[in-house]
């Protein structure tokens, strides 16, 4: 919608620009972005292998399976894998996504590679802003709730408790209108 004119704004009325005021937005052609000379348009390209372990987990997003495109990418593809299920590293990459360059982590799962999309440092907020003010603790606190970790601690993440029922009472809702 159109505030201005109080109007529906046709698709072909829609364009792409980048803001650097509030009333300043420069615009860019969909010709413009795609000739970005992004060496990660069309390719994934390692920059460093490093321990998981060594990632803050708050930095790893979602993951996506990778393929091989085509028989020409099939070896490297392997020989990737293998070398980083030896290794037990992972392997962080530049590539292009959705119209920007981002960082993913490249991991091995089963016979596949993932890739896992990455937040830039800028990206992740500062916790310091979000922290209650201080509060004391008793030994006696601090050691009924380490016990109740204890209790609850599980070697896998499976069980009935792990399971999605928003998704099993929908998928009722579903049939029954059906």
């Amino acid at each position: 919608m159109c505030e201005l004119e109080d109007r529906q704004v046709d698709e072909s009325e829609i364009g792409k620009g980048y803001k650097l005021a509030k009333d300043q937005v420069i615009p860019i052609s969909d010709d413009e972005l795609a000739n970005l000379p992004l060496p990660t348009a069309k390719t994934v390209e390692i920059e460093a292998c490093l321990p998981l372990e060594s990632i803050d987990p708050l930095r790893i997003g979602a993951g996506y399976y990778l393929m091989p495109d085509g028989q020409v990418a099939a070896k490297p593809y392997k020989l990737l894998r293998e070398a980083l299920g030896r290794s037990s590293r992972v392997a962080i990459a530049k590539r292009a996504w959705h119209g920007r360059e981002r960082l993913g982590m490249l991991r091995v799962r089963d016979q596949a590679l993932v890739l896992h999309l990455m937040y830039w440092p800028d990206e992740i907020r500062d916790p310091a802003e979000l922290l209650p003010s201080p509060v004391d603790l008793t030994d006696d606190e601090l050691e009924g709730t380490l016990s109740l970790i204890d209790s609850t601690t599980r070697e896998e993440l499976e069980g009935l408790e792990f399971h999605d029922e928003y998704t099993d009472a929908l998928a009722q809702i579903i049939e029954a209108k059906r």
